[in-house]
């Protein structure tokens, strides 16, 4: 299980739970089975105040319209792909499609027996134009069941009747680079959360994503981790005695970087297989796009952590490939949701280029990148490669540039073209570097956030020949 995903989706950003985020990218998907609905008209929707998505009238100003179903022949329990208004979290209702529904877990055995549909039910349920981290279980009073739309029919070329196939956008505005079938084959394997919740030291923090975890987790809705080893429990009580016999006070690898209390800690895949195992697993329910492999034997992992008395805590990390072939100076990267909006995403990007300096080669994420990843990624270029064009008299090269800042050529170009910085000029490209025009950009990347400190790296660049040398089947 190893840490490869699209770099920096969900830390480098910096992404937030809350508002509910409207989606920016597009794709296709189908859905079959179950109850089609068909969108709302703009009178079902108004403005909703600072989220960019529509509210929910009250049922009775919604005219009805082909494929509705009046209230008083909905049929409990609704059917799987239904569309209908829900209930979020901030009290307003958005239209929503049923992805899953079970009998609740753990119900008291009079309601069992009772078998009241509206009450045994719940469902599974993502909200149009929300990121997929936002899906959530509902029960049957969190829908105004009013808004129910029904699958329409269409009759073949066979004349055998068969539900309508209706193409969609997709909601989720982070595809990036990722080809539309795996993006529908993965959510499709990833559709339900299996945690809802998770404990990690004294920050407890809702899952935003599906996680491979061990079968005999897979009715389990709160995981306790340790925060030392990232062992995981299904009860308090299991962790407060693992508590009890846990050594460990900081990551199991070696510290390379320590100011005020901040801290970095290389672990090897290899040598500290569990702890990396572990680390995935917990990653996972953060990131959507990330795939895990159990073979963490090829990667190094770089943890970042906040220390006190008590110990270092893991705030994020990053991964990458031990020798990769493509030149990729970061696989996987992670800040948890609790440390989020402190620069912690902009320091991990920074330290992986920091590296690569120390190892004398050029850097580049490992592709593809998310949408979320390439605007960070691209932020970092500008914020390194504008101050070095302003201090650069007469000419300078793409290859300089690259030498200068470790950042990889096709990196480089990408980001002066986005920049307009680049022109056609007598049959040449011309890189056009006005101070002026330079600060602007400048401004607009933002700022460092929490800076590295390359003086207080203490690093040796990986020895694949040591590692063969001592390798022990």
């Amino acid at each position: 299980m190893t840490g490869r995903s699209k770099a920096g989706e969900a830390d480098a950003a910096e992404g937030q739970q809350d508002p509910p985020q409207v989606a920016q990218g597009v794709g296709k998907g189908t859905g079959k089975g179950g109850k089609r609905l068909r969108a709302p008209g703009p009178a079902a929707l108004t403005a909703s105040t600072g989220s960019g998505l529509g509210s929910h009238e009250p049922s009775g100003s919604v005219p009805p319209g082909p494929g509705m179903v009046p209230r008083e022949q909905v049929v409990l329990p609704l059917e799987l792909l239904s569309r209908l208004h829900c209930r979020w979290k901030d009290g307003e209702f958005y239209r929503a499609k049923i992805l899953e529904r079970r009998i609740k877990p753990d119900l008291e055995p009079r309601l069992v027996a009772a078998n009241d549909p509206a009450v045994v039910w719940e469902y599974y349920v993502h909200f149009s134009k929300m990121n997929r981290r936002m899906d959530q279980w509902v029960d049957t009073a969190d829908f105004d069941l009013a808004t129910l739309e029904v699958t329409l029919e269409e009759v073949g070329p066979d004349g055998k009747k068969r539900k309508k196939v209706v193409e969609e956008l997709s909601d989720d505005e982070d595809h990036g680079d990722f080809d539309p079938q795996q993006l529908r084959e993965h959510e499709e394997f990833t559709k339900v959360k299996n945690i809802d919740v998770i404990q990690l030291g004294m920050h407890e923090m809702e899952t935003w994503y599906f996680s491979p975890l061990p079968p005999e987790y897979k009715d389990c809705k709160k995981l306790y981790f340790c925060e030392y080893s990232l062992h995981f429990f299904k009860r308090r009580s299991q962790l407060l005695r693992h508590l009890g016999k846990c050594k460990l006070r900081h990551p199991p690898g070696d510290e390379i970087y320590r100011k005020d209390n901040i801290s970095m800690f290389e672990v090897d895949g290899r040598k500290e297989k569990q702890y990396c195992q572990n680390l995935c697993y917990l990653a996972k329910l953060f990131l959507d796009h990330k795939t895990l492999y159990y073979d963490v034997d090829l990667f190094l992992f770089y943890v970042l952590c906040e220390t006190d008395a008590r110990g270092a805590h893991i705030v994020g990390y990053f991964s990458k490939e031990k020798a990769s072939e493509e030149g990729y100076n970061l696989a996987c990267i992670l800040t948890l949701p609790c440390y989020q909006k402190k620069g912690y995403g902009k320091f991990l990007i920074a330290f992986s280029y920091e590296l690569s300096k120390l190892e004398g080669k050029v850097g580049t994420p490992e592709r593809p990148l998310s949408d979320l990843g390439r605007v960070s990624y691209r932020s970092y270029w500008t914020r390194v490669l504008m101050p070095v064009l302003k201090e650069r008299a007469g000419s300078v090269s793409i290859k300089d540039l690259s030498e200068l800042t470790c950042i990889k050529p096709d990196d480089i170009i990408y980001t002066l073209q986005h920049l307009a910085l680049v022109q056609y000029q007598k049959g040449q490209h011309v890189l056009v570097a006005d101070p002026k025009l330079l600060d602007q950009h400048l401004r607009e990347a933002g700022s460092w956030g929490l800076q590295v400190d390359p003086s207080k790296i203490i690093f040796t660049p990986y020895d694949a020949s040591h590692e063969y040398a001592t390798f022990k089947p």
